[in-house]
């Protein structure tokens, strides 16, 4: 049975990896050419109507989500009851949205998002056909076909929007974009998903999931609202230029931060279920995956913080230059991203929905305040404030894991401390390397990025980190099979 899990967690964490890289690296490359071919306004009206695309989505999962895999024992009234509460909520929330796209479009005063509103909500009701076949594919630990339907739907609708684009359709290129996602989303999960729905729906089976959902539902609606807040306020008190600034900074820095973290949560939610009565297996799991999360995040944060200016300059154009002050400070802020999501995984693991619910508000507070009290600064005050949120919410999650599990903050702390100190001192030197002479931003770019890989790689193997020597034993086997296959 461990041996089995084990094999399955491998090969789910493979899967899910894979297609994080294929998905981010198509999100990547697709946003450089549109960043290339429209302007920061363009992309700053979609990021004003975020927020609230993102809270009406919280609602159509309800929760019931992350019970379905949560619970041991699913039937498949349990599912379809589900199933069909998801396409009522999604018809009704972006009947809602559609009601409320003027009021939206006044608050920021921006008529022209009155019609993008209404055009986004298509997009709620064609998730809500969907939802209930990625969970049982995340609850069953595939992702191998869930990879399938990242690519096709990523790279299907971004060729979509940057035709468009190129044809001068401008912010609606983007807007057609995630609507072609969605659709093409949504059908290739009912191609490769053998469920179907039957004409069954239990009010009893809803209520039942709803007393672990119904936490997480309020969880995640506060988690929408507030990860996304800043786009409304810096919206409403800045130009659509600057949010547009801001909107891909943050996007740049979350290739890597939430692609880390989502590999590894969307595996380790349902494996750590599975393991939820074991309190012992839960703390070697967690640590784990702590440990392989930051031997890769905290590079890629440092590393992308210190060449943020010629990535811009090379990727963006000089048009983007603004956006590199919001990077860097976002970058040192994402460190800390997949620790949050990884320690927060565990309270779900174990039922608690009552403790992520409280740690939420708690947080969600913290960040209200942050708020009021920096905006007047300036956007690069609120990311200060950012930073300052990131630390203390890692250390009240950890806190609150550490009981549960036996795995306290300074443990933790303790064993991710090595990965961090490597990383800081390989920052200095990348830093070092951009200071020589260059003939252009390229050639900097490449050697800084170079340097940076061997620096660090050379540093983990001279202090024989254990994770990393590991990994690296574990590659370095491989090629000898590598070869005598290619050989044969």
């Amino acid at each position: 049975m461990t041996d089995n899990l084990q094999q399955k967690t491998v090969q789910a964490l493979s899967w899910s990896f894979f297609q994080a890289v294929a998905q981010r690296g198509t999100q990547i490359v697709i946003g450089i050419v549109l960043a290339r071919l429209l302007f920061p306004e363009q992309f700053g009206l979609i990021g004003m109507l975020t927020i609230f695309i993102a809270v009406i989505r919280a609602f159509l999962d309800s929760g019931f989500g992350a019970a379905l895999i949560q619970k041991q024992k699913i039937s498949q009234t349990d599912i379809c009851s589900i199933f069909y509460f998801n396409i009522v909520v999604g018809v009704a929330a972006a009947g809602l949205l559609c009601i409320a796209a003027p009021g939206i479009a006044a608050f920021y005063k921006q008529p022209i998002l009155t019609p993008l509103t209404r055009a986004l909500s298509l997009t709620i009701v064609i998730d809500s056909l969907g939802m209930i076949q990625g969970t049982i594919l995340t609850k069953g630990i595939d992702f191998k076909t869930q990879t399938k339907v990242s690519v096709i739907a990523g790279v299907l609708s971004g060729i979509i929007g940057i035709v468009l684009a190129a044809l001068g359709f401008g912010v609606w290129s983007l807007v057609i974009q995630q609507i072609a996602a969605s659709f093409l989303s949504t059908v290739s999960l009912w191609f490769f998903s053998a469920w179907r729905p039957a004409l069954v729906f239990s009010f009893n089976a809803l209520r039942e999931l709803f007393g672990f959902g119904s936490r997480l539902l309020f969880s995640s609606i506060l988690n929408q609202i507030f990860d996304n807040i800043y786009l409304l306020v810096i919206g409403k008190l800045f130009s659509a230029a600057d949010l547009g600034f801001f909107t891909r900074a943050k996007s740049l820095n979350d290739v890597p931060a939430q692609s880390l973290s989502d590999v590894t949560a969307r595996v380790t939610f349902p494996v750590f279920s599975t393991i939820q009565d074991d309190p012992a297996r839960l703390k070697r799991g967690l640590k784990k995956a702590l440990i392989m999360l930051v031997l890769a995040n905290f590079p890629l944060m440092i590393g992308l913080a210190i060449v943020a200016r010629p990535l811009v300059l090379v990727l963006l154009t000089g048009k983007w230059l603004p956006c590199v002050p919001y990077l860097r400070l976002l970058c040192v802020a994402g460190l800390l991203y997949p620790l949050h999501a990884m320690n927060l995984n565990v309270l779900q693991a174990l039922g608690r929905s009552d403790l992520f619910l409280r740690l939420e508000i708690i947080k969600k507070g913290l960040i209200a305040v942050n708020i009021a009290v920096t905006w007047r600064w300036g956007i690069v005050a609120m990311i200060y404030g950012m930073l300052f949120i990131s630390i203390i919410s890692y250390y009240l999650n950890s806190r609150y894991t550490g009981r549960l599990v036996g795995y306290s903050v300074g443990e933790q702390v303790a064993d991710l401390s090595p990965y961090l100190a490597i990383a800081c001192v390989m920052g200095l030197v990348v830093y070092a390397v951009g200071l020589l002479h260059f003939t252009g931003s390229p050639s900097m770019l490449l050697a800084q990025i170079a340097t940076g890989i061997i620096v660090y790689t050379g540093l983990c193997r001279a202090f024989r980190l254990k994770t990393f020597m590991a990994m690296w034993q574990t590659m370095w086997d491989r090629l000898p099979q590598t070869r005598t296959g290619a050989a044969g």
